[in-house]
């Protein structure tokens, strides 16, 4: 398709409607903010991205229809300028968008995170004029152009593990004015070279806080961190760096998830009915049922993340009827089969999976089910709790 002589005419309307339905929400009440969305051309940043077909195909996966300018310009300038995320790579795969392609299933690995969730994440971490701020993710360069134009360029660093990003996020940010310092880092470090900062904000997930983020953090800077685990329950928090370098602060409420750290990624963990085969076939009534954890709920989410206290290396699967867990660090592994009105329960190895997760579920119960944003996360050198008054300390993986 023939694209318009001037598509930032287009954009330019776009962006104005964008940050009107944004400000209709809420999410978009500082004047500065949204004088950074109607500034900041968001399809300079994303000239390729995947949209999902609305039918899967024969295997059941998705089916990810590629959008450039050049396969369809309306489509491609509207996406641009919803509040969707755009992903623009699977697999740590580079698509070439001359001449793409269908993809099939596949694991995203970067994408232009929707505008409202990155203007939550900046007005959560309480941006303001005057701050430095480290951004771990740059991805497309979107939200650290929207950063540069609110704070300035100078003001503004950020690091991307993937090289090939960051060099087209790079060419976007200098084409359209922006200047911020660029590395190619790997988040769990941070970056040391521009450290102290007063905000580090980051775009995707940790098992546990990384300790070089704290270092790197001036007294009274502020952390905004989503917390992530192989379990795939995700919480947000806003640390508070006190003088000693500790850190505390609360969790945040919402069901907001991010891609993990590469280098904090669950690992394959083979066939779960290799697993299954070596556990010993005792079963037991499960206290609880799986699907409290595995249900598409906002509760669901919240109790997949505190799960994750008592068996921070567990990953889980469903195959048929069966929920299969399973440890790919100490080799434990339980499986729950559905058994008149309830669930039987095997487990096998050092650790009883099923069973320290069924001590969560029953303390949350016992505690009235409590939300995120009553639990506080500590951070010393010693460890990470999580602290609930009524629920005992709940230990986060070592970083």
């Amino acid at each position: 398709m023939t694209m318009p002589a001037d598509p930032e005419t287009d954009a330019a309307r776009l962006r104005e409607t964008m940050a009107q339905a944004l400000a209709e929400k809420g999410v978009l009440t500082d004047p500065d903010w949204r004088q950074a969305v109607e500034a900041v051309p968001r399809h300079r940043f994303v000239p390729g991205f995947y949209l999902p077909a609305d039918e899967r195909d024969e295997s059941g996966l998705t089916v990810w229809e590629p959008v450039t300018a050049e396969l369809d310009y309306g489509r491609w300038l509207a996406a641009a300028y919803s509040d969707t995320t755009l992903i623009t790579q699977f697999d740590g795969d580079e698509t070439d968008w001359k001449n793409p392609t269908e993809r099939h299933g596949g694991a995203p690995t970067s994408s232009s995170t929707l505008p409202s969730l990155v203007l939550r994440m900046w007005a959560d971490a309480d941006l303001q004029q005057g701050h430095t701020v480290l951004e771990i993710g740059t991805g497309t360069g979107y939200s650290t152009a929207l950063a540069c134009e609110r704070l300035g360029s100078a003001d503004v660093t950020s690091i991307e593990v993937d090289d090939r990003r960051l060099e087209t996020a790079a060419s976007a940010l200098y084409d359209c004015g922006y200047t911020p310092t660029l590395a190619v880092a790997d988040g769990l470090y941070g970056y040391w070279p521009e450290a102290r900062f007063d905000r580090i904000v980051a775009a995707c997930s940790f098992r546990a806080v990384p300790p070089a983020l704290l270092a790197q953090a001036r007294p009274g800077g502020k952390i905004l961190l989503t917390l992530s685990g192989w379990l795939y329950g995700y919480a947000r928090v806003l640390l508070t760096l006190a003088e000693d370098s500790t850190a505390e602060g609360q969790l945040l409420p919402g069901t907001v998830s991010f891609m993990s750290a590469r280098t904090h990624a669950a690992p394959a963990f083979g066939n779960p009915a290799h697993w299954a085969a070596g556990i010993p076939d005792k079963p037991r009534a499960a206290q609880h049922s799986p699907k409290r954890i595995t249900a598409a709920t906002e509760e669901a989410f919240h109790l997949r993340f505190l799960a994750q206290s008592a068996v921070p290396d567990a990953q889980i699967t469903t195959a048929g009827e069966v929920v299969h867990l399973v440890d790919v660090v100490t080799g434990s592994a339980a499986t729950l089969t559905p058994h008149n009105c309830g669930w039987r329960v095997r487990e096998g190895g050092p650790m009883r999976l099923w069973d320290r997760i069924e001590r969560v579920l029953d303390a949350y119960d016992e505690a009235d089910r409590p939300g995120p944003e009553t639990f506080t996360l500590h951070v010393y050198d010693s460890g990470q709790h999580l602290r609930h008054p009524q629920m005992s300390g709940l230990p986060l993986p070592r970083p």
